[in-house]
């Protein structure tokens, strides 16, 4: 009888490791789906270690599995993902990405999947107290921004170009500001949020720069990709899966 009993078990471990790895093989066989990022934009995306993490990362995650696809996730500057997209290399840009005017007439975006603030950090006893006052009659402040961001862009638009840093990475932007090089920062709210927190004599204004919705962009007429990705925003959106993940990084 325990011979017959032992028999059985080393059995049952065997059918469940054969289980096992033919559920792992199966999730090596899924097609890979690329995504490109600038993981520097906490809570959206930034490194966890040697991982990237965050808001979209996990989005993006759970879009690939609706799509019954493998993520991947590439990290690179900001101002590349755009070109990546469009050359192929990648398969879709999520960065915090806005929808502008500009973008549009180089790649096609998906419908929105969350909201951003662009906030200005300042020094403590800055004269900039509001967002109006970038604006005032005479005045000539220098603005720092993160390179190809709606930042930059509409910073540009408002402010001209003589007036605007450009620079990698906001870290390097509120280097900038500590140095006296700019007046100002202008980057997106959370990540504003992690910038001040780790660097002491800083704050962000209580009046935003601007309002914005954040999409996916993809490959200018690749209608297909477009369509499933914009099913899988309004099933996740729809079983609260998005706003979970949102919650979870922004409290």
């Amino acid at each position: 009888m325990k011979k017959i009993i032992a028999m059985l078990m080393a059995l049952m471990l065997i059918v469940s490791g054969i289980a096992v790895f033919a559920s792992c093989d199966k999730e090596e066989e899924k097609p890979v789906i690329k995504m490109a990022t600038n993981a520097y934009f906490k809570p959206y995306e930034y490194y966890d270690g040697e991982t990237i993490v965050g808001i979209d990362a996990e989005i993006a995650a759970a879009i690939a599995d609706k799509l019954g696809m493998k993520l991947e996730i590439v990290d690179m500057e900001f101002d590349s993902i755009i070109t990546a997209v469009n050359e192929g290399s990648v398969d879709f840009g999520m960065a915090g990405m806005t929808v502008t005017e500009k973008r549009l007439q180089e790649v096609d975006f998906s419908i929105s999947y969350a909201n951003g603030v662009q906030a200005i950090i300042v020094k403590e006893g800055s004269p900039i107290t509001c967002a109006d006052d970038l604006y005032a009659e005479g005045a000539a402040y220098k603005v720092g921004v993160q390179l190809g961001t709606t930042g930059d862009i509409y910073a540009t638009d408002d402010f001209g170009s003589a007036n605007v840093t450009t620079y990698s990475n906001g870290n390097e932007a509120v280097l900038a500001l500590l140095g006296g090089s700019v007046d100002c920062v202008i980057i997106d709210n959370e990540p504003a949020k992690a910038l001040v927190a780790a660097n002491a004599g800083l704050k962000i204004l209580e009046t935003s720069y601007a309002n914005e919705d954040y999409a996916i962009c993809i490959k200018k007429g690749n209608a297909e990709l477009l369509e499933k990705i914009n099913q899988a925003i309004m099933e996740l959106t729809d079983d609260g899966t998005i706003q979970g993940i949102i919650a979870k990084y922004i409290k």
